[in-house]
């Protein structure tokens, strides 16, 4: 198959439903040649019926990037599912999670915080140190970062877990360049999805984009975010490390 992730094999986290850029980005990449696994943790049941809605139906693994056993025994499971050549090219990281108490910053408390930190932040590199083992011709990490230069309405302690994906992906990409693997985040606009169904006053969030867009951003569409994701996994960037590609827009570079 032609594309321009013709022959690559890619891992994607967070496919939870069709409005996901996750699924957006699984979908394009298997358009773009690619073959694709899922992982999956909580509701795998759901997992596994959308991945059967993508142009291929991909297989899906239960992980939970907060439990170590899970993370040992990542490489294992993507083995037996590829057999003795097993390997991956590119990872997507869509992970992001803040309990209720991480979305007011000044009452939070440590344990939602940590929590917020460890899920969304930290996991990058667990995930990424979990794939290595079959990334020897290197690879490409992608994440998902919502815009961490600026303290929004409402985003709270997931503003600073972001700010905190930010850096673990710039000193990622500064550890892993001697083994050919680039770490880059898309810092995507809001998008109903089931993620923005948890943060208290999503809205007058996302109401910034109706009056200050340069372009016409529509919150329903996740695709253009799939694509600057496979655009990212694929070798049309390859010395493009440390980066966060916006796709929102235009937003990011507006005035008052």
């Amino acid at each position: 198959m032609s594309g321009i992730l013709a022959g690559k094999r890619i891992l994607v986290t967070g496919v939870l439903t069709e409005a996901s850029i996750a699924f957006h980005a699984a979908k394009v990449a298997q358009q773009q040649g690619a073959e694709v696994i899922l992982t999956g943790f909580g509701r795998l049941s759901l997992v596994e019926r959308i991945a059967k809605r993508l142009p291929e139906p991909a297989p899906v693994i239960e992980l939970d990037v907060t439990n170590q056993e899970h993370l040992d025994g990542l490489a294992g499971r993507i083995r037996d599912l590829q057999g003795d050549d097993a390997r991956i090219d590119g990872i997507v990281h869509s992970i992001a999670f803040g309990p209720q108490g991480a979305f007011n910053f000044l009452e939070a408390q440590w344990e939602d915080v940590a929590t917020a930190v460890h899920v969304s932040a930290y996991s990058l590199k667990s995930l990424t140190m979990a794939c290595l083992p079959l990334m020897e011709r290197g690879g490409s990490v992608v994440g998902l970062t919502f815009d961490a230069q600026v303290a929004w309405p409402k985003y709270d302690w997931m503003g600073v877990a972001k700010a905190a994906l930010e850096s673990t992906s710039r000193y990622l990409a500064r550890d892993l360049g001697a083994r050919n693997v680039r770490c880059n985040l898309i810092s995507a606009g809001p998008l109903k999805s089931m993620a923005a169904k948890s943060i208290p006053g999503f809205e007058s969030l996302a109401d910034v984009w109706n009056h200050r867009a340069p372009m016409e951003w529509d919150m329903s569409d996740p695709e253009p975010a799939g694509r600057g994701i496979v655009g990212l996994l694929s070798d049309f960037f390859p010395a493009t490390t440390g980066e966060i590609v916006h796709v929102d827009g235009g937003v990011h570079m507006m005035g008052a």
